[in-house]
């Protein structure tokens, strides 16, 4: 049970991560200021209506409104004067010709608590994905700027499609710490206080400092980006030698120390996370003289951007080599399904690459068309799977959402001009497919 005297929190910053923390931690019984410079985002929250698709949240949002344990501004100094928790949940994007993280929107919300009259006493969390010094350079700040604020960093661990149990229900909770003892303690407690329920529950808790709390969520991405780049790399091997590279991930996933997960072959990772967060690890390691550590993190990005080539040159030979003016129907534009997330996603790279070389594509995706239309006006867009495969010559599966894992291959059969079909997340079943009469082909595996 929330008491009268528990923390007052704030937000900054509304994306997928901010808003999700909100509405959990007021969920959670907290009282709760969401705050982003965007008034049109804010105005949509107030009202109940999330900008992006997240299953489950827009109604824990409504639900957390009309408690009055939640609400939207834009406004850092009503934050500033009412919380007592601030949460950092900015993005961090790849700076425009660059590799490295974009730090302008993390230094903007720093920056505007410390301008807005931050009271002492107060905790900056920060759970933003930055490179790692960051915390400290932040701290410092405080120090001449703001004493009596601390600083901890706690980083996100959140999947798009999963944010809702992945902050009520997470793997891990980390604190990263400053060094001196009595103002670690401070913060710790403090953050124990918010996090109490979670922690009752059984979640394990990691108490760390500074450099490593943010290390943690680097390597963790590079971790997943580098299996999912070695079981590509695997398919790729297996398309030189007619291996079967779904048997042969069955087979390693048995063994305890590998493991099944993010073992699957296919499309590759995209997203707003993991592509920009390896390059960006990349740069950080360059900077401080150890960039030779991460060099195999290259080679990962390039395995990742080769299976999206694959999927386009394999599309091209199934259509005998000449695709201008070919009908190329895309099932999936999201970089994942449950999202409507178009950041560097592989089904659009291939779509637009098909575009490009003259093909007519039409892509339906059952949540990402509205950001579809506003990105990429070039395509043709459908609604729905039957409409978007009328009179195609290929058909590509790109984005495994279970509404097209589920699909009937005998009702797609009539209405396309020919019965090929590439699986780009080896989701499908291919007897089902074949015994439709479909040439069925995947990255990875044997025709």
């Amino acid at each position: 049970m929330i008491e009268p005297t528990d923390p007052r929190l704030s937000v900054i910053g509304t994306g997928y991560l901010g808003t999700t923390h909100a509405a959990c931690m007021a969920e959670l019984g907290f009282d709760v200021v969401g705050v982003d410079v965007d008034p049109v985002r804010i105005s949509s929250l107030a009202a109940g209506e999330t900008p992006f698709f997240e299953p489950g949240l827009e109604a824990l949002v409504r639900k957390n409104l009309e408690s009055h344990r939640l609400r939207f501004t834009t406004s850092v100094a009503d934050a500033a004067a009412t919380a007592d928790v601030h949460f950092i949940c900015v993005g961090t994007p790849q700076l425009p010709g660059a590799n490295t993280a974009d730090m302008r929107h993390v230094d903007a919300a720093f920056t505007g608590l410390l301008r807005s009259g931050i009271r002492p006493g107060a905790l900056i969390v920060g759970k933003s994905t930055v490179p790692v010094g960051t915390a400290m350079r932040l701290a410092r700040r405080l120090d001449s700027e703001a004493p009596g604020v601390e600083l901890a960093w706690n980083p996100e661990f959140l999947r798009e499609g999963f944010t809702i149990d992945d902050t009520l229900r997470p793997s891990r909770l980390v604190f990263g710490l400053r060094p001196e003892p009595a103002r670690a303690q401070l913060a710790e407690a403090l953050l124990r206080r918010v996090y109490a329920t979670l922690i009752n529950a059984g979640v394990p808790v990691v108490v760390t400092d500074y450099p490593t709390a943010e290390l943690v969520k680097l390597a963790s991405n590079a971790f997943l980006a580098t299996k999912i780049s070695f079981i590509n790399a695997m398919a790729e091997i297996c398309e030189a030698t007619g291996g079967d590279v779904t048997a042969m991930s069955t087979a390693m996933s048995y063994d305890s120390r590998i493991g099944g997960q993010f073992l699957h072959a296919g499309l590759g990772f995209g997203g707003g996370c993991l592509p920009k967060d390896i390059r960006a690890f990349q740069a950080r390691a360059d900077e401080l003289g150890v960039g030779q550590a991460l060099g195999f993190l290259a080679e990962v990005d390039a395995v990742n951007s080769r299976r999206r080539a694959k999927t386009v040159s394999l599309a091209i030979q199934l259509l005998g080599g000449m695709v201008a003016g070919k009908k190329i129907a895309v099932l999936g534009a999201a970089f994942k399904p449950n999202s409507d997330d178009i950041r560097d996603s592989p089904a659009l790279d291939v779509a637009g690459a098909l575009h490009r070389a003259g093909a007519v594509v039409t892509v339906y995706d059952p949540a990402a068309i509205p950001n579809c239309r506003a990105a990429h006006p070039q395509l043709t867009y459908a609604d729905n799977a039957v409409l978007a495969a009328a009179g195609a010559d290929i058909l590509l599966h790109l984005t495994e959402w279970s509404e097209f894992r589920e699909l009937d291959p005998t009702v797609l059969a009539p209405v396309v001009a020919s019965r090929i079909v590439v699986d780009g997340r080896n989701a499908l079943d291919p007897a089902a497919w074949r015994a439709a009469g479909w040439a069925y082909h995947a990255l990875g595996r044997p025709a």
